[in-house]
């Protein structure tokens, strides 16, 4: 009974934080096809301003990779009106804060300021997209920083290309293939005009979303909105046609080596729905049964217990049009490939026969809760989502819907979809091995 009463508490504290969470705003679309959603909360003085271009390393096509994750380093080098160097130097003395991610779907710039110079970052993000300076010397210079940073975090890093790895093999026709920082090859050989090329084809107002959070006077915010984006001309925009790749219906193995290893890795990968579809929520919910913290089933078993395995994880990689879900193992002492397969086969099949309990199911229901109020705890994160919500998914709402669609996802829901995805002929198997001296 006490238990009983502790989860009615948590339920009411949740749905309490959970309406107050409500996110308003507001969204439109300029007549040159700027997307543009507005969200005020004027309980503290900043705004982000983002903009986040449906363009990613799944845009570029093979022999030119790498593309869309290096002009989130060159749309830094400045503007007629910006000297180059001088980008961030005006966001830090205006007492503000920037940064830009890529994916393979979509790139991300955003500044946050001081509520008194939102005008700024309006102005900022307008110049970029309007006429950013694409010249030999700025693609020179961050080839050399994405250079750095592959060698940083991929090639010296233990396990950096493993991603990397499941991708080329998980997908042989869709772009997925290869990863958001492409191909040093590829940038080496890529001409300035491909470059100014790849720029007027996919940062134009039409492929955008202009995101506005935060303490914002909304009229205000429109006229400048207005003011500084309207004018900018629209470009043409290609459907988004990639090829499919066939069902996988074959187990298939294949070894990778990495001279920055001495443990080896196993992976057991699965194309999954993209993340538009419920099963990928789903499979979303399953991952987190599987591997979300220290009293998750593998980790309690394999790491803890048994003491078989180094570190496990199952992972749910939400994609536009597909998903990777993969199993991660590294063993521990004499453990064999083949112990930590048949482990993890055995706890599919679990699912695959059987319901969790449903102590287990309230427990991920409650981190998926609790995983909803963090992600919009901020003005930063706010602005993410909501950009994120309407491009990738179509629905900017969702913001305030998602927590329905994983509260709806019952027990039979998850086994129903571990039948369906996880089986042996539906995977590729990657022995990734230490280099031999």
């Amino acid at each position: 009974m006490k238990k009983r009463l502790l989860s009615v508490a948590a339920a009411a504290f949740f749905g309490a934080v959970l309406n107050a969470q409500q996110i308003k705003f507001e969204e439109y679309d300029l007549s040159n096809g700027l997307h543009v959603i507005l969200h005020q909360d004027n309980s503290a003085p900043v705004v982000t301003t983002g903009v986040m271009y449906h363009v990613g390393a799944k845009d570029e096509v093979k022999g030119r990779t790498g593309f869309a994750h290096f002009f989130e380093h060159l749309l830094f080098e400045g503007t007629p009106n910006i000297k180059r160097g001088e980008w961030f130097k005006i966001v830090s003395s205006n007492g503000g804060q920037n940064n830009a991610n890529t994916t393979n779907d979509r790139t991300y710039y955003y500044e946050t300021f001081p509520s008194n110079n939102e005008q700024l970052g309006l102005w900022m993000e307008a110049e970029r997209m309007r006429h950013a300076v694409i010249n030999q010397v700025g693609v020179d210079t961050q080839r050399e920083v994405v250079k750095e940073e592959k060698r940083l975090r991929m090639d010296n890093q233990p396990y950096g290309n493993l991603f990397t790895t499941v991708q080329k093999n998980l997908f042989t026709h869709h772009p997925y293939n290869w990863p958001t920082i492409g191909s040093m090859e590829d940038l080496n050989a890529a001409k300035l005009e491909e470059f100014q090329a790849f720029y007027k084809k996919y940062y134009v107002p039409n492929n955008a979303t202009l995101v506005v959070a935060g303490d914002i006077k909304t009229e205000e915010t429109k006229k400048w909105i207005q003011e500084y984006y309207g004018g900018i001309p629209k470009g043409t925009v290609s459907p988004k046609d990639f090829p499919k790749d066939a069902p996988i219906t074959q187990e298939k193995e294949v070894t990778a080596t990495d001279p920055n290893i001495q443990l080896p890795a196993y992976v057991f990968a699965y194309r999954t729905p993209g993340n538009k579809e419920k099963d990928a929520y789903i499979l979303d919910m399953l991952s987190s049964y599987l591997s979300s913290g220290k009293s998750s089933v593998l980790y309690k078993k394999l790491v803890d217990q048994e003491k078989k395995a180094l570190q496990v994880a199952a992972f749910n990689q939400g994609l536009e049009d597909y998903g990777i879900f993969a199993f991660f193992a590294i063993p521990m002492g004499q453990t064999t490939k083949q112990t930590l397969q048949t482990d993890i086969d055995a706890e599919i099949k679990k699912l695959q026969t059987s319901l969790i309990s449903e102590e287990d199911y309230q427990k991920i229901q409650n981190q998926y809760e609790n995983q909803f109020v963090n992600q919009n705890s901020s003005i930063q994160g706010i602005a993410a989502s909501l950009a994120t919500y309407h491009v990738l998914n179509g629905d900017t709402n969702l913001i305030n819907k998602e927590i329905d669609i994983y509260r709806s996802i019952t027990r039979q829901d998850i086994q129903n979809a571990a039948k369906k995805y996880l089986n042996p002929n539906q995977r590729i198997i990657i022995n990734y091995m230490p280099e031999k001296k």
